[in-house]
């Protein structure tokens, strides 16, 4: 069982798509290592072209959200220059997009199609994944409503039994020719 090349780099690709701040994003450094130009290249051609990069296509982290982060990444490189100077850049779909008509090489084109296929993949992911917690929501509701009428159907007979096993509560007369008892005064 083979897989084609085609499909590993978008499997490649959305491992490194995240969730942040209710947006699939990609970090800056992971586009410029697909787009295979060094990262601060790769933010210099963005910045040169700032308008075509509105919020909803490319924001940068906050301190807040780039700290957590920061500490999923591996061991960091020792030596000067090795560390980010500035907060990160984070890139959506139509950014990772537009970015790749501003880096304007053929291999920004080409990993740009894999980058949009990634992000369309983890879309039909997750409207697969809303479907089937919506179908499980259904289906616990339905589970619920008959439990509840179990129970009401065990109560009533665990009452019946509790009532079968009383003695009875009544004295009747008793049958036949009896000495009564003689009553003291």
């Amino acid at each position: 069982m083979s897989t084609s090349p085609a499909l590993v780099a978008v499997e490649a690709i959305a491992s490194r798509i995240q969730v942040l701040r209710g947006q699939r994003i990609i970090f800056d450094s992971d586009l410029a290592a697909l787009y295979d130009v060094p990262t601060k290249r790769f933010n210099e051609a963005v910045k040169r072209n700032v308008s075509k990069f509105p919020t909803d296509f490319m924001f940068q982290l906050s301190d807040a959200e780039w700290a957590p982060l920061r500490s999923q990444f591996a061991t960091l490189k020792g030596g000067r220059g090795q560390h980010r100077k500035y907060l990160p850049y984070v890139f959506t779909e139509h950014g990772a997009l537009m970015a790749a008509t501003v880096l304007n090489s053929p291999r920004a084109v080409e990993v740009s199609v894999y980058v949009v296929r990634a992000f369309v993949q983890l879309r039909e992911l997750l409207a697969g994944n809303k479907e089937l917690a919506r179908r499980l929501d259904e289906l616990e509701q339905r589970l619920e409503r008959k439990l509840s009428s179990h129970d009401e159907a065990l109560a009533g007979i665990l009452d019946a039994i509790r009532r079968l096993m009383r003695p009875p509560t009544t004295t009747k007369a008793p049958i036949g020719f009896v000495h009564p008892k003689p009553r003291t005064p």
